[in-house]
């Protein structure tokens, strides 16, 4: 999906017109950007949280001339961590997904259920 789809589906879910979900979607990364330029971190409840971290300067390879080694100097970064609401029901899919993979087999003696008993 690329910001012109997500523009169309906040308009048709909000009810708003493409112009007014793309002024609201372009104010949210606007106010995102400059909270964490001011050091700050945004958390959306149940998405997940945008911080800054320093990646601190550290000693490289020039990739043009692996003989040469570089510095690489310290630069601040955007991080995201993903939000309990996200990450569960990214693991639902996960879990759908394989259940249509897995052909259904009988289960055989001694199998996986005696298993799980024995851990337990």
């Amino acid at each position: 999906m690329n910001k012109a789809s997500l523009i169309e589906k906040i308009a048709q879910q909000s009810g708003v017109s493409k112009k007014q979900a793309e002024d609201m979607l372009n104010s949210m990364v606007d106010i995102i950007i400059g909270e964490l330029k001011q050091g700050n971190e945004v958390s959306i409840t149940g998405f997940g949280t945008f911080e800054t971290m320093v990646r601190y300067a550290r000693g490289g390879v020039n990739p043009q001339n692996p003989s040469e080694r570089i510095q690489i100097p310290e630069v601040r970064v955007a991080k995201f961590r993903t939000g309990k609401r996200l990450k569960d029901s990214l693991k639902e899919n996960v879990g759908e997904a394989e259940k249509k993979e897995e052909p259904a087999q009988a289960p055989e003696e001694g199998g996986a259920e005696e298993q799980t008993e024995n851990q337990e």
